[in-house]
């Protein structure tokens, strides 16, 4: 088994993480006022840093005030003041480890319900079946959209930079905006950005970059990529190969592997699959096959709960190990695995026979418990689903009746301030 669990990883940029765990992203929704992130925000990420990850990454920030995945999501763009960001970077690195923000932007994946924009590569929307009407009709992007939305990420990360953190990484995974266009059942343009693969990832290399411009040399820069989208005829495998190949040039620190979408939503695990639970890395045997080929080191995420299996993704030869559930429910599992414990509690699992549900009921599940822990609270790691979801539901609704008025007044100060 591996003893590099602990040790150092010296990354592009020069800096160097302390240890081989990552605290992956999870979408907390927790933004204050102004879409700003608050006392909940830091006191959940110093719950983080005390407990032993190298890294720690930050739940999907949006470089678009416009689009959001939900009411409560976090934007920093150029308007929003830096003060709330620095803090929150100060609580992320209190234990001594880094800590990147997640930069993102929603595409199609939008509620129906919330204000702004639904835009993708092309008109189509999300499929969920019976569910399809959850989400917003996207219109397809024009090449200055298009040209804006690099640039926003660009903004993004060097505010990120500014405020402190250590790195960003580009959410190009799970059916967001960027992953769309990589997505030939979601892009179905005939111009620049359509067509072949190298057509298709135009945006995201663009946006590296971008980035790369924007930012100091030691500053890092990550991109989240599926492995696979788990729908035929989608982003595959392969795809995923020669998109790392295309970013090795770009000056990119490390590659995170998940996979699924909304549509496919293979992050969240098949809690009915006896086979997946068994395996608990839902995607190590893609990133076996990926690691052999790959120029950039490479993070796993996707279920990994015990010491023994994260022991057995860095002896497939990926370098680090992304946790996402597990440190909602066991927030100082890196330092138990230090001490040769493992965590007492899991998340109760969701057997509902609805996919599309069943997946959403999940991650209120996790927020459930990030919420908890961000009030200074311990875990429940045993509440119902729909409890989970009901109260999730609560705090949608009154983060839209915040969101509603903040964005209406941010784009007329926008209009004020380019008359």
């Amino acid at each position: 088994m591996s003893s590099e669990l602990f040790s150092p990883l010296p990354l592009r940029s020069g800096q160097v993480l302390d240890n081989r765990i990552a605290k992956a992203a999870m979408e907390e929704n927790l933004a204050g006022d102004g879409q700003l992130p608050d006392q909940r925000l830091f006191t959940l990420y110093r719950r983080w840093a005390a407990g032993g990850t190298g890294l720690l990454i930050t739940g999907n920030v949006m470089v678009h005030a416009e689009a959001l995945t939900g009411p409560a999501g976090v934007v920093l763009d150029d308007a929003a003041p830096l003060k709330p960001f620095t803090e929150w970077a100060e609580a992320g690195k209190s234990g001594g480890g880094s800590i990147w923000m997640q930069i993102n932007h929603p595409g199609r994946q939008v509620q129906s319900d919330m204000p702004g924009v639904v835009w993708g590569p092309s008109d189509v929307g999300v499929d969920l079946g019976k569910h399809s009407s959850r989400f917003g009709r996207p219109t397809a992007m024009t090449p200055e959209q298009i040209d804006a939305t690099v640039t926003r990420f660009a903004v993004t990360a060097h505010r990120a930079e500014k405020a402190g953190f250590d790195g960003v990484e580009i959410h190009a995974a799970h059916g967001y905006l960027l992953s769309q266009f990589l997505s030939p059942l979601v892009n179905k343009r005939t111009d620049a950005w359509g067509g072949s693969l190298e057509n298709r990832a135009r945006i995201l290399l663009d946006i590296v970059r971008a980035v790369r411009e924007a930012v100091s040399p030691s500053f890092a820069v990550a991109v989240k990529l599926n492995s696979a989208d788990f729908q035929r005829g989608g982003f595959d495998a392969d795809d995923a190969r020669q998109v790392i190949a295309m970013l090795e040039p770009l000056g990119v620190d490390l590659v995170e592997l998940s996979g699924g979408s909304y549509e496919s939503p293979a992050m969240t695990g098949r809690p009915a699959d006896a086979r997946t639970q068994a395996r608990e890395a839902y995607f190590l045997d893609l990133a076996k096959d990926l690691v052999t080929t790959s120029p950039i080191p490479l993070m796993l995420t996707g279920g990994i709960t015990q010491r023994v299996t994260a022991e057995r993704v860095l002896d497939s030869g990926v370098a680090v190990v992304g946790i996402g559930t597990a440190l909602a429910v066991t927030p100082d599992l890196p330092d138990r695995w230090r001490q040769q414990r493992e965590a007492d509690r899991q998340l109760r699992p969701v057997t509902w026979s609805d996919k599309a549900i069943a997946s959403a009921a999940s991650m209120a599940l996790v927020r459930h418990q990030m919420r908890r822990l961000s009030r200074g609270r311990g875990p429940k790691p045993g509440t119902h689903p729909a409890r989970a979801v009901v109260s999730e539901q609560v705090q949608q609704r009154r983060a839209l009746r915040r969101y509603r008025p903040w964005l209406a007044g941010a784009a007329t100060a926008q209009s004020t301030a380019g008359q």
